[in-house]
This record gives C-alpha cells, structure tokens and sequence, in this order.
C-alpha cells in the first residue's frame, strides 16, 4: 500500500491564494469609502467656490457640464439700459431711460425675475438641457454695444448667443448658433420660450389693462392679437413678429423668416378689486428651433408703442399699434395721426386737442347743417303727425300710411336726421380709437389734468364702486353734461309717446346716455373725454347759429306747405315701403270680410 505524502509546493500554494484573498478583501471594503469621502470634498468645493472661478478656467461637473463664473454684463446706449446674467444668458433688468411711470419710478420693462427667453434642448438621453441652467462663457466684443455667451454642454456642443444693441435705438439684435446637436435624435422637439409677465405702468389700471395685448404679424401685412379679457391661446404660421405690449410700452421680438408652428399665450393677472396690482397680463410664446440652420436671427423692440417711432424702422411693427380696422385706421394713419403731429408743434396738447376737434367740427358742418334741417322739418310737423296719431288710435297700419303720406307730401324724411348721424360714425370711431392709441398724450398735463393718457381726478373716493371707479373725474361730467343738451335739442322738440316708438321711452334714453357715458369715461383718458366735451359744446353753439341765422320754422312751415301743393313724386325704398303698407292694408280688410 502506497504511504500518503505532503506536497509542501501545495501547501505554499494555499498559503499565498489565502494571503491574497485577505488583502483583497480588506483592500475592496476600503475603497467605497475613500472615493465616497472625496466626492463629497468635491462637491462641497464647487458649491462653496463655484462662483469664483476664473472666467478663462473650466471645470467640468460629474455630470460633465462645464462650469463658468456667473456675472451681469451690462449693454447700454441713450435710450435702453440692460443687464445680461450669464446664468441662462438672460436679460434679467431693462430700463428705458427716456421715461417714468405713474409713480414717476424709472420705467423697467424687465425687472424683478419678470421676464424670461429659454432654449429647450431635449439629449438622447431623456433628459431637457434648458439653456436658463447653464452658465456661459462671455466674450465683450464692444463694450456696452455686443457680447458673445458661450454655454458648453460637452467639448463639441454648445450654445452660442451674440447680443448687438444699436447706437441711439431701441433695437436690440439676437444670434442664436447652435453647435453639434445634429446627432440629437429629439430635432424636432428644440423649442425657444419667451414669457413675460407685463408691469403697471399707468395709474389707471382699468384702462391700462384694455390696451395691453399680444399681438402678432403674420403673412406680410396683416396682424392679429389674442382676447384682451380672460385667457388664450393659439397656433399660428407665417409669422414675422410678436408683440407684447403695454399699452404704450412694447417688447416685441421680430423674425427673419416667416416661422410656423408657435404657440402663443395671453392670461389676465389684473383684478379691478385689487388697484394697487403690479402685473396686468401674463404672455407666452413657443418657438420651434430649426437645428439644420447654422443660426438663427431676431431682433428685439425694447420701446415706446409710439406709431410713428415704429414706423420709422420699416420692418411693419407699427401694426402693433391699435390704430384701428377698416376705414377707421386709414382715417387715423392718413389723417388724424398726422394732423395732430402738425399741431403739437405749435400748440401744447390740450389745445391741440381742442384745435383738432374745431377742424374736425369745420369739415361735418353741412352734415350738421342738413341733420338740424331734417330735425326742424319734423317738429314743424309734429302737431299734424300728433293729429294723425290720434284719429286713427285703433288702427296702426292706418295711422302708419298717413304719416308716410304726410312725409311724402310736405318733402320730409324722418330718416334724414339719422343719416348724417351715421356719416359722421367713421370719425366718431376713428378718434375713439386715436386717443388710446395716441402715445405723444402720455404724461402731458392740460388745466387741471395732469396726464391727458390717463383719467383726471378731482377727488378720490377712497372706496371702489363697480363700473365706475374709486375717484371722480371731471372732464367726463363735463362731456357728460354736454351730450345731455345736444341730446335734449335733437330729440326733445321731436319726441314721440313710447306707444308711438313700439313702447320706448325716449325721454329714458335721453337721461340714460349721458349717465352711461359718465361712467364709462370715468377711467378713460382724459384726452378723450376733453374732446368729447369740446366736440358736443360746439355742436350745440353750431346747432344754436343755425337756428338764429340759417333756418326760419316759418319759412320751412311755408315749403312744407307748398310741397304739399305739388304732385307727389314717390320712388325707390319709400315706394316700395308704400306699396307694401298698402298690401298689408288690403290683405287684412279681406280677412275681415271672410270672417
């Protein structure tokens, strides 16, 4: 039998896998936690000094992202002051040095986290890179005119933002340059968003609120914006600019191309409850982002909503400007906007106002001549229209046949008064439009108004009342007062029964007009209201002269007679109206035979 003999070389083979095994495991249980130590020193240095890196040093994350130091850079000419956070490469403060608001505090369009231009890049990796994130590198290429920002998302891609503002303007010029995300597999899905939450810049928050509004421009010359009230939202193509405005301050961010597929957003933040508000509106827009293009081009108007200033840059902004549609805006872009310009160089702009409304009186005087006729021809016949109305009380298609008889016999035309009314609407509506939208009134004070953009308060109440306000105002009692008389000399002498006007009350109307108006005026601009006061107080002067001078009751008493005299010469709608008076008449004569 074979004796069992120890292999010593096994056993030193034993003794050395033990040995490394030991050490193995006493050198991997060590490990986690030196690396788990160092890691923590390391993002403890980074939070502590992130900001004190030198701006030509790089640091580069765990998460591979490089990190540079965050400072404001500032670009400024005469007109725009602005700083720029290299945090996101956001405009962070503007504000315009050429004015103030309603507390006289320097006017900010970008101010207190307000304001917002966010590029959104989704990696492939499931994850949204937001450029507001990132701290960029910044180059000054002209101090205080254009700066480059640089954000590095690896070694080969990166964002690159060119600011430019030009020398004594209000634009601001915009490069975006996006570098190295072609390999992205989300390309569709880059997307720029602008949000801006709009300040309070007038005094009256009511009135400020109705003309702030997004609007766009879109297929060359045409323009559009979303509702003034509540909120909304919308698709739209074939964009060439959007405009936030505030009334009579806008930021509006123009296009190159005409850009398909942005969303826009409008949402009220003001409460007439709340007057002391800071906010009117909220905007929002998404832009899809063309990553094939090696950049893309903007353009910024930091400024006045002042047409004639936006004009002057030929790019259609001044479409912005609510002027009106139709035949109201071509009334006040050729003429209104123009002849007012005119007279502010020679007068100050409360008689400038009062000059525009005399000339404006001047030109529908034989309007107003030929409606105070008509109105005078009626109250000559009224005492026969009375009697008419009377004997045949029971028998309205009667009663209607020989007053249109009456009317076609003496030459009279019931609807002749109302006609020249409705000539004269175009202008009524143009300049009811023309003083909101008029930004030269803005902080310019006539008698006891100090600013004829906004409301001129006599007393404030201290309290609110729905509809009206929480101050009185004097130019609109004023033109309240006015539209009162003119009301009654128009329609008093000639004022039918509410049995005769299919149960109206025309006296109820006549007292109602002029309280509507008091109310609805009260938060409006005084400008305004000043010329509708000086418009209806020459109206009645006009309408008084006229009386004196030009139209004699006795006399129209005697060519009324005289027409009558004559054949009746009936055509067009009258006729027609006539005939079919008639018919009815006839029709129901033999109804009552049948029965």
């Amino acid at each position: 039998m074979e004796e069992k003999r120890n292999d010593p070389f096994q056993f030193i083979g034993f003794l050395l896998i033990s040995i490394i095994m030991m050490f193995w495991f006493y050198s991997s249980r060590n490990i986690p936690e030196i690396v788990e130590n160092d890691i923590e020193v390391i993002e403890k240095t980074i939070s502590e000094d992130e900001i004190l890196i030198d701006n030509n040093s790089e640091e580069i994350n765990e998460d591979g992202e490089f990190n540079f130091e965050q400072k404001k850079l500032i670009l400024e000419n005469d007109k725009i002051y602005m700083e720029i956070d290299s945090k996101g490469a956001n405009i962070t403060l503007l504000h315009l040095k050429e004015f103030t608001n309603y507390n006289k505090d320097s006017l900010m369009l970008v101010d207190s986290n307000n304001s917002s231009f966010n590029i959104s890049i989704p990696n492939n990796f499931n994850r949204i890179i937001n450029s507001k994130d990132i701290i960029f590198d910044s180059d000054i290429i002209e101090r205080n005119k254009k700066i480059k920002l640089t954000g590095y998302i690896s070694d080969n891609d990166f964002i690159e933002i060119t600011y430019n503002l030009d020398s004594d303007s209000y634009m601001l010029d915009y490069q975006l340059k996006l570098n190295g995300f072609e390999t992205y597999s989300n390309q569709n899905d880059f997307f720029i968003s602008w949000a801006k939450d709009s300040f309070r810049n007038s005094k009256s928050l009511d009135y400020e609120n109705r003309y702030t509004a997004l609007s766009y421009g879109f297929e060359d010359e045409k323009d559009s914006y979303l509702s003034i009230s509540g909120s909304s939202d919308k698709v739209i193509d074939n964009v060439n600019w959007i405009s936030y405005r505030e009334h009579f301050f806008s930021s509006i961010l123009m296009f190159d191309n005409k850009l398909d597929q942005i969303q826009i957003f409008s949402e009220n933040l003001a409460s007439i409850e709340e007057l002391e508000k800071k906010y009117t509106k909220r905007f929002s827009t998404i832009i899809p982002i063309d990553i094939n293009n090696s950049s893309s081009d903007f353009r910024f108007y930091f400024g006045p909503t002042d047409y004639h200033i936006l004009q002057e840059y030929d790019l259609g902004i001044e479409n912005s400007v609510p002027v009106g549609w139709g035949i109201f805006g071509w009334i006040n872009t050729f003429i209104f906007f123009p002849l007012f310009s005119f007279l502010t160089k020679y007068f100050s702009y409360g008689i400038s106002i009062i000059v525009l409304t005399i000339i404006v009186k001047i030109l529908i005087a034989p309007i107003t001549y030929k409606q105070y006729l008509s109105q005078a021809k009626m109250k000559v016949l009224k005492p026969e229209i009375e009697e008419i109305n009377k004997k045949y009380k029971d028998d309205p298609m009667k009663r209607q046949q020989e007053t249109m008889s009456l009317y076609t016999r003496s030459g009279a035309n019931p609807m002749a008064g109302c006609l020249p009314a409705f000539a004269q609407m175009p202008i009524f509506f143009a300049l009811f439009v023309f003083f909101p939208a008029a930004f030269s009134l803005r902080q310019k004070s006539f008698l006891w108004a100090d600013d004829l953009s906004s409301f001129d308060s006599i007393l404030d109440l201290g309290f609110y009342i729905p509809l009206y306000g929480d101050h009185i105002s004097l130019f609109p009692i004023l033109a309240s007062v006015a539209i009162f008389f003119y009301t009654k000399m128009t329609t008093g002498g000639q004022m039918m029964p509410s049995s005769q006007t299919g149960g109206v009350n025309m006296k109820l109307i006549m007292y109602m007009m002029p309280l509507m108006m008091l109310f609805f005026f009260n938060n409006y601009a005084s400008g305004l209201s000043l010329y509708y006061f000086v418009s209806n107080l020459l109206t009645i002067i006009l309408m008084l002269l006229i009386k004196r001078f030009y139209i004699d009751d006795k006399k129209i008493l005697t060519q009324i007679e005289k027409n009558k005299e004559k054949p009746a010469k009936v055509g067009g709608f009258r006729s027609r109206l006539q005939k079919a008076m008639e018919e009815a008449e006839k029709q129901k004569r033999n109804n009552e035979k049948r029965r």
